[in-house]
């Protein structure tokens, strides 16, 4: 048995007495490397163009603002309207009662929600 921790020992000791494996080196100051490139079978790839972060840029402009909330999609009473419909009769803890959600899964809450109530009970936001 020492034989064996003994000869484990040096090896570890051998091992760790070697040279570190190498490292590529930068280029030296005022040479530039070549652009990478992306392979060919590569999935395509957004431009993305540099600015301000969304929140230092200003107002969104109207291309922008259609960002598929059910605020930019019926505007901001009508979704209002409908949160407050899908908040009234959600049981969840968490109901995707929100305005910066698409109407439909909105919408989709109120109907799922109003089917869990028997007939003669459900509120009047199920009939709206």
């Amino acid at each position: 048995m020492r034989r064996i921790v003994l000869a484990l020992t040096g090896a570890a000791l051998i091992t760790a007495c070697q040279p570190p494996a190498e490292t590529p080196e930068a280029p030296p100051p005022g040479v530039e490397l070549p652009a990478p490139e992306m392979p060919a079978d590569a999935p395509p790839q957004e431009e993305v163009e540099p600015g301000l972060p969304a929140d230092l840029a200003g107002p969104p402009s109207p291309a922008v603002a259609n960002d598929g909330s059910c605020q930019s999609q019926i505007g901001e009473a009508a979704a209002a309207r409908l949160v407050e419909r899908c908040v009234m009769v959600s049981p969840a803890t968490h109901p995707p009662c929100n305005v910066a959600n698409p109407c439909a899964l909105i919408q989709g809450e109120i109907d799922r929600s109003c089917a869990l109530f028997a007939p003669d009970r459900k509120p009047a936001e199920c009939g709206a």
